[in-house]
């Protein structure tokens, strides 16, 4: 009898990976954020492939998206740790 290792839906949908970058708590709230923002691009494109968003609605969930991750960057101050360590 062959023993299988039960998968949770959760990782499998929602997987995460470890932040490999300089640790600062402003950058792993971003991370986590960049993720979630590629998995929703992920799951609004396959939509749209399979004709359930119009071109238009996709285009308009994905620029709402990338306004949220632009706002969380700006929010976060990254921008300017960036130029201050230059």
């Amino acid at each position: 009898m062959s023993t299988f290792n039960k998968v949770d839906k959760n990782d499998l949908l929602y997987q995460r990976y470890q932040y490999q970058g300089q640790f600062k708590p402003q950058n792993l709230v971003f991370n986590a954020n960049l993720q979630e923002f590629a998995q929703r691009v992920g799951y609004i494109t396959n939509l749209e492939t399979r004709g359930k968003f119009s071109p238009q609605e996709a285009y308009q969930q994905l620029e709402a998206l990338w306004e949220q991750l632009r706002s969380s960057y700006e929010a976060l101050g990254i921008k300017e740790d960036v130029t201050n360590e230059l």
